[in-house]
């Protein structure tokens, strides 16, 4: 049988393409470390985290500082919001530091993605999806949710700020200030 010389261009040309993009998938799945949402962050109860009775830091979600450059972001996701993160309430993490978030879900299946960061999960009820990142850049980052989870989906938003350690550390340092003089300990 006699193959024309432009079919076998063509031949060859699809056959690199699958190559090319069964390579590139092998590369994605195992290259860049993307994996499956697992149960690594632990489980639990979707109802003490609407009504704030867990006894975690979900009961009082924010930054917390685990060590000299390791911090925890805890988050709580809800219609239609993300606590902290939403709002006049950024997440505000120090940059260079590792900073692992450790997010659920108070009532629906929402996503957590921070924009231009490897970091984008699904966010279920009664578990607790753990992420990792190091931002090496200050500035503001946007945070959504990539899941549908009811009528104003398209409003569920929010940032992470990333400041230099020294004005991150001088920011806490004035809201401690700030937190004593507004509950003072009273003298008996």
């Amino acid at each position: 049988m006699q193959v024309h010389r432009f079919e076998k261009v063509w031949l060859g040309a699809a056959l690199l393409l699958i190559v090319g993009f069964i390579a590139t998938v092998a590369y994605g799945s195992v290259g860049v470390g993307v994996a499956m949402v697992d149960d690594s962050g632990g489980e639990i109860n979707a109802q003490e985290v609407q009504s704030g009775d867990t006894g975690t830091e979900f009961d009082d979600p924010g930054v917390y500082q685990d060590g000299e450059d390791n911090y925890s972001v805890y988050v709580v996701a809800r219609q239609f919001q993300f606590v902290p993160g939403s709002g006049d309430n950024p997440i505000r993490v120090p940059a260079d530091a590792r900073v692992t978030f450790y997010v659920t879900s108070a009532d629906v299946v929402h996503g957590f993605s921070v924009v231009e960061t490897n970091i984008n999960t699904m966010v279920i009820p009664g578990q607790v999806a753990e992420v990792s990142v190091r931002f090496d850049e200050p500035g503001t980052y946007g945070l959504v949710c990539h899941e549908y989870c009811g009528a104003a989906h398209h409003t569920m938003g929010g940032s992470v700020e990333v400041v230099p350690q020294d004005e991150y550390e001088s920011q806490q340092s004035q809201r401690m200030n700030e937190t004593q003089l507004q509950s003072p300990e009273v003298a008996h």
